[in-house]
């Protein structure tokens, strides 16, 4: 049977190599808006040098990423490497790390937006105008998460493809009109301009310029053929940034190239276009006054855009992070704590926006860009010596795909990548916190405090440190062995939300598609316009939708339907008919302690349009009780 095709997902439509590339370079494409001004701030005429030390370990850690992704095709990135190959207490160490990636990255990126927006009102080009524009940015928008959001596929592919296209436009006329080997050379000053110590700092901070490398992890299960499609797709992403980061910032320095001012060495990319880098190439590329004018508005408006996917990719990331977290027990049940009405984790997404507006306020890209790096070099770390403790210890367990470049010592192989990768980043996490006070200490107290919180929770809770442990959840109900590609999740306004209607078809589901798609329906009166504007309705059916995701993960999709009274039945079946479904899941009602076999059963069961899988809940069960009995039946075409 065919996979299901969310009709809100294009991306999912083809789960291959197009999609993943698309997708994770629409995550890493939006980082040079901000990295290539803060990067050339510390390294001057040699920027271009540390976009190629920085790209190259990137491609190394990437490497690393594709091996284990593909050996654990889970979401969770270096925590679910580390939990794998050591224990609990490192993956909460990555995990923590990946927190304030995704924390700083709502920040860093929310800050940027207003610089960029500054084209249409120069107020948002300084202080107070951008901080506070940044916080009204984040505070919308974690409103928006905590009512239930999700990314469009379709908007990231859009934006992917403008963006890398825009920026080889922009290369391209640069390298006509402005590049000048001569100027690149005249901006080099070794040992002066930039110091070494700066250069080094350089190197650290360019690699922000590559965020998003966990966006291919996190996808995996969505991929078609992870042995095959992740590897390649990480292989073009890697072959596009670095092309990309390297004629940017080349074109960009000889535009604006290093000047011996009074104060010094200096760059108008790291100091007057620091927080629109791009604005900056685009004013200084000699085009007409009208032609540049033009070009301006559409490039602040694609970078506020892409930016602001960005934020908002990085509110869903602490949403999914945070409940995967709880999910095994590495934070407390407070902090982890869903919405009584949207299901969301609300107070987690409240926490950490709030701790991203705090950060902000400083208005120092600088720190932003040096804490970012100081957990991203973290959780980057630990991945690449996960991979090398996985070769390790499990020698002998089956890589479809493997890094290259391997050698043999101390009685097993040895990748490479992972090797340089890893000394590469831990050298960077070592310089960030060297040469940067504040981000030593601001970071140390971030990964103090998370750790003081995991070792007296599992304390409180009488759980190891070391040990993984699960939250349980509801067990499916007497499901049968079998796994089906796509599966049909079918809820009625009127019904109540059932966990183990959602857990029984996470049971059947295969475990390499992301073949479960939530029917949520809502009755719309035959008084009324089948479109008419019902939002508490409508929200409510949304609702259930996010629920099931909440249980099942990204192998979970859903939209609403809408229905007129007494068409339920038939709107499952012909959904489960047009999706090509294997399987249907739907719940027994009862009423008074007695099984109601509705109309809806009663025509889903006639259509038949696939396998039919009833989950009954005995009305006197206590909801909160996990694994509770109850019973299934199934029907058959």
């Amino acid at each position: 049977m065919a996979q299901r095709i969310p009709r809100d997902e294009s991306l999912s439509r083809v789960h291959g190599v197009g999609a993943l590339f698309s997708a994770a370079y629409g995550n890493v494409g939006s980082s040079i808006y901000y990295a290539l001004g803060v990067t050339a701030a510390f390294a001057l005429g040699l920027t271009p040098v540390a976009f190629v030390i920085s790209g190259l370990i990137f491609a190394a850690t990437a490497a690393t990423y594709a091996e284990a992704t593909v050996m654990f095709p889970e979401a969770g990135g270096s925590s679910s490497f580390a939990r794998h190959a050591f224990n609990e207490f490192v993956s909460f160490v990555a995990a923590w790390g990946q927190m304030l990636n995704y924390t700083i990255t709502v920040a860093i990126s929310a800050f940027f937006v207003p610089h960029y927006l500054a084209v249409f009102w120069p107020a948002l080009g300084h202080s107070p105008g951008d901080v506070i524009g940044g916080a009204v940015l984040v505070v919308g928008l974690a409103l928006l998460n905590i009512r239930g959001t999700e990314e469009s596929s379709k908007l990231n592919l859009i934006l992917a493809v403008a963006d890398i296209a825009t920026q080889i436009v922009l290369v391209g006329i640069g390298v006509v009109l402005v590049l000048s080997p001569q100027v690149l050379v005249d901006n080099i000053h070794l040992g002066v301009a930039p110091t070494w110590s700066k250069f080094a700092l350089g190197i650290a901070v360019g690699m922000i310029a590559y965020t998003g490398i966990e966006t291919i992890s996190n996808m995996a299960e969505e991929a078609k053929d992870a042995a095959r499609t992740i590897p390649r797709s990480v292989g073009l992403v890697v072959a596009a940034v670095l092309g990309l980061y390297l004629l940017i910032p080349i074109v960009a320095l000889s535009a604006m190239p290093v000047v011996h001012t009074a104060a010094g060495y200096t760059t108008e990319l790291g100091t007057k276009y620091a927080d629109d880098p791009i604005l900056g190439i685009v004013d200084n590329l000699g085009l007409s006054g009208g032609l540049t004018e033009i070009l301006r508005y559409y490039v602040g408006v694609l970078a506020a855009v892409i930016l602001l996917i960005a934020t908002n990719a990085g509110l869903i990331g602490v949403s999914r992070l945070t409940y995967s977290m709880g999910q095994h027990r590495q934070l407390p049940e407070g902090l982890r704590q869903v919405h009584p009405k949207y299901r969301t984790p609300y107070i987690a997404i409240i926490i950490f926006a709030g701790i991203a507006i705090i950060t902000m306020l400083p208005g120092k890209t600088s720190f932003l860009a040096t804490m970012y790096s100081f957990g991203a070099m973290l959780s980057f770390t630990i991945a690449h010596v996960a991979v090398i403790q996985l070769r390790r210890t499990r020698a002998d367990a089956e890589r479809i795909w493997k890094s290259p470049m391997n050698f043999r010592a101390f009685g097993f192989e040895i990748p490479l990548t992972a090797v340089l990768g890893g000394l590469g980043t831990f050298a960077a996490w070592v310089v960030v916190m060297a040469l940067n006070p504040s981000t030593l200490f601001v970071g140390t107290g971030w990964m103090i405090l998370g750790i003081v919180v995991y070792v007296l929770y599992r304390r409180h809770q009488g759980l190891p440190l070391t040990r993984t442990v699960k939250v349980v959840l509801p067990e499916p109900l007497g499901v049968e062995e079998v796994e089906y590609r796509s599966i049909l999740v079918a809820f009625e306004d009127d019904e109540a939300f059932s966990p183990e209607m959602v857990a029984t078809a996470v049971k059947l589901a295969s475990k390499r598609r992301r073949g479960i798609h939530v029917h949520s329906m809502m009755t719309v009166p035959t008084d009324l316009p089948l479109d008419a504007d019902l939002p508490e309705a409508e929200g409510e059916a949304q609702r259930r939708v996010e629920e099931a995701k909440l249980i099942g993960g990204a192998r979970v999709t859903g939209h609403v339907a809408r229905v007129r009274p007494g068409q339920a039945g038939y709107s499952i079946a012909g959904e489960a008919a047009e999706i090509e479904a294997a399987a249907i899941v739907v719940g027994l009602r009862y009423r008074n302690g007695v099984p109601q076999y509705d109309k809806t059963l009663q025509t889903v069961l006639g259509e038949r349009p696939c396998r039919v899988i009833v989950v009954s809940e005995p009305p006197d069960k206590p909801a909160p009780v996990l694994g509770a009995s109850g019973a299934l039946a199934e029907a058959t075409p």
